[in-house]
């Protein structure tokens, strides 16, 4: 399962694992998800990671998976004397809350796998990042959530992908924000991320890949 495979990165995350997975994605439903999902054979659950009330009942059909990839996620840029609460509420909901809600609901599907759950961090969940305030504190809470969901939970293998800058809208809009030119050249490929999230996911079953750092050469 791949939360946020509508575009960007987890489009790319989609067609890394197709070859390998029989792929579900959850998501809002919306024609861009039903097309990525009919490109790739998979089939698409309605997840609202901003709404976790109806999660438990919408996976419970599910009873063994052997992957999670947490991608989904927003950022509001913005230096903290900038923000307002309501922004880091709604951080909060999408990037810690959503992915703990659906982590949970799916625990006895990836146990009964011994699988692997894989949260899409960011650079700025190991060092913050100016102008991103809120999003920063996020992906430093979604880390804690990995390395506590992995000391509690022995039989799962859980990785935390920290990539750099990636080309996608989102990081247009951080551009748009910095008010710079946005200059494709200067950030990681969706791709060359997606390859990396599969050859954590491909590692044998005798190793256990905790952390990968990624960053534009």
């Amino acid at each position: 399962m791949i939360t946020g495979a509508s575009a960007g990165l987890g489009r790319a995350i989609a067609a890394a694992l197709a070859p390998t997975h029989t792929l579900f994605m959850a998501g809002r439903p919306s024609r861009r998800l039903d097309e990525v999902a009919e490109l790739y054979g998979a089939t698409t659950w309605p997840v609202d990671l901003a709404d976790t009330e109806d999660v438990e009942t919408v996976v419970e059909a599910i009873t063994e998976l052997d992957v999670l990839v947490h991608n989904a996620g927003v950022a509001y840029p913005g230096r903290v004397a900038e923000t307002i609460p309501e922004q880091w509420r709604a951080t909060m909901e999408v990037n810690v809350v959503g992915p703990v809600a659906l982590t949970l609901a799916l625990l006895p599907a990836l146990r009964a796998a011994r699988g692997h759950v894989v949260f899409i961090n960011s650079g700025s969940g190991i060092n913050a990042s100016p102008g991103l305030a809120s999003y920063s504190a996020s992906k430093f809470a979604l880390r804690s959530f990995a390395d506590s969901l992995r000391a509690d939970e022995k039989d799962l293998r859980v990785t935390s992908i920290h990539p750099g800058r990636i080309d996608t809208d989102m990081q247009r809009d951080l551009i748009a924000y910095e008010e710079r030119d946005y200059v494709p050249e200067q950030f990681l490929a969706a791709e060359t991320v997606a390859l990396s999230v599969a050859q954590a996911i491909a590692t044998p079953p005798d190793a256990h890949v905790h952390e990968v750092i990624i960053r534009p050469r």
